[in-house]
């Protein structure tokens, strides 16, 4: 019975790396089409998120079942509960890929963001593939060193998230007002995007050491 125990936990923490490299590739695309108003790229990823939803529903269903038949306890039980609300998180990334990538698909054939601002949303969308990257990492060997470099990127992420919202607010912004929504709406799904991954990184390091710290140095 217990082998029969472990071996589900043990498919539940690959399902969770399954779904954060399903992730990663979301947003890679969704970046291509976000900076090359790539209509087919972005369909693409909209209809690839579906595979994500599937994975976490299963993924939650398999863990429920090992809650109410194997009655896990201390660092099992930590596990578990950990997947459900990091399943969360991760599929939540996916939806945020989708709306970069639906941003793509409504502006076609012209680009989301204007020139001065490309370089900008440039290095956001870097950062958090880069995040999404690191995660998969983290999930896959438990290399807590790889948290650091999440919490720093998410805190320049931040920076460029704020420095967006400054530059509308100037007075000599002359952009479009249906431009304007777009970018507020774009940088605040990249900055959700890196929120997320640092929420997950919170979690394993709970799993890891059974230390849960309400404050990290992302600051959320």
């Amino acid at each position: 019975m217990r082998k029969v125990f472990q071996a589900e936990l043990h498919q539940i923490g690959e399902e969770l790396t399954q779904i954060s490299q399903l992730v990663t590739e979301a947003m890679r695309k969704a970046t291509l089409a976000f900076e090359g108003a790539d209509i087919e790229l972005a369909q693409d990823v909209i209809a690839a998120d579906a595979r994500i939803d599937f994975l976490q529903n299963d993924l939650d269903e398999r863990a429920i079942d090992v809650l109410a038949l194997q009655g896990p306890v201390a660092s099992d039980l930590r596990m578990i509960v950990g997947s459900l609300r990091m399943s969360a998180s991760l599929e939540r990334m996916g939806d945020l890929a989708r709306h970069i990538a639906q941003l793509a698909r409504l502006r076609y054939p012209a680009n989301v963001v204007p020139d001065n601002m490309v370089e900008t949303f440039r290095e956001m969308a870097q950062l958090d593939i880069r995040i999404s990257e690191q995660l998969s990492e983290l999930l896959e060997t438990r290399n807590l060193e790889m948290s650091k470099e999440i919490y720093a990127a998410n805190s320049r992420i931040n920076e460029l998230h704020a420095g967006v919202f400054k530059s509308i607010a100037s007075p000599d912004w002359n952009v479009p007002a249906v431009s304007t929504v777009d970018l507020t709406l774009a940088s605040r799904y990249f900055e959700r995007f890196a929120d997320h991954g640092v929420s997950v990184t919170r979690k394993v390091n709970y799993l890891v050491t059974g230390e849960w710290h309400p404050l990290s140095e992302s600051g959320v």
